[in-house]
């Protein structure tokens, strides 16, 4: 070993994580010793599954659309990669605050309209039931606008991920007769989503904390319970550090679940292991 050099097992040990469960468990100890504290908790939770569901809808939709513009930006149609090219830079300009502004207060009253134009006819006909759409509420406008948003550079992840595989894969896969959802559902997405999950997964971290922005709506998440108390209260200090507190747990369990993913995809294709810096072989 060269001189300076720290032993592997201290590379392995996560020190950090020891130090911010530390953190965690004294925080959650004064939580349960401190009425005060305990107050701010339980009004400020209120919120957690509203966060969590607008997190996980936004993102699954936003996986979903990102996925169809990465197989749009690489087809053979010239029209399709244009499409998905302006969509992908126009959208990435656009701040997540101003385009949940926009989707909310002008794309949502928009569509209510062109529905409303379009069904009324039908409806009086008496060909449809009762079609119109008065409104859409404001958490379902936080929702589509954080799916716009994620999409554009979810798009991305997945086309970069697709073009790292070899290409002399995909011929193989050619050369065995398989179609072409088959070769991406066999050949080409197992091996793309080692390259793809890592980012991936950051996005996700990231939406977790971006969703607080649909608390400018009104929507009661976990930054608007709180901004709601500590306006009534003054206790500024107490709640906003609870939901400090309750993000961070969100988003830490999250990263640190998410590397786990990770090393076991490594482990299970031979991979190098970040943490060794060697390879770690798949077991016979």
């Amino acid at each position: 070993m060269a001189h300076g050099e720290a032993p592997a097992g201290d590379k392995d040990f996560p020190y950090w994580l020891v130090a911010a469960g530390a953190l965690a468990i004294a925080i959650a100890v004064l939580i349960a010793s401190n009425d005060l504290y305990s107050q701010v908790l339980t009004i400020v939770s209120r919120g957690l599954w509203i966060t969590i569901f607008v997190t996980i809808v936004a993102f699954a939709l936003a996986t979903l659309l990102g996925l169809g513009l990465a197989l749009m930006a690489l087809s053979g149609s010239v029209a399709l990669r244009q499409i998905s090219r302006f969509y992908v830079e126009i959208i990435r300009g656009v701040p997540v605050l101003v385009l949940l502004f926009y989707i909310a207060f002008v794309g949502a009253p928009a569509f209510v309209v062109a529905w409303n134009a379009v069904t009324t006819p039908l409806r009086e006909a008496g060909l449809v039931g009762e079609l119109l759409v008065r409104d859409v509420s404001l958490l379902w406008r936080a929702i589509i606008a954080l799916t716009i948003g994620y999409s554009a550079f979810i798009a991305e992840v997945f086309r970069a991920g697709i073009q790292s595989v070899d290409p002399g894969q995909v011929e193989a896969a050619k050369a065995l007769g398989l179609g072409r959802w088959h070769r991406f559902r066999l050949v080409i997405l197992p091996q793309a989503i080692r390259t793809i999950l890592p980012p991936l997964g950051n996005d996700f971290v990231a939406m977790v904390k971006d969703s607080s922005l649909v608390s400018v709506l009104g929507v009661a998440d976990l930054t608007q319970m709180g901004k709601v108390y500590a306006s009534g209260s003054f206790r500024f200090f107490e709640t906003y550090s609870i939901v400090a507190y309750l993000y961070l747990l969100l988003t830490v369990g999250l990263s640190i679940a998410l590397r786990a993913l990770e090393r076991r995809l490594r482990r299970s294709t031979g991979q190098p292991d970040d943490r060794r810096g060697g390879w770690r072989s798949k077991p016979h």
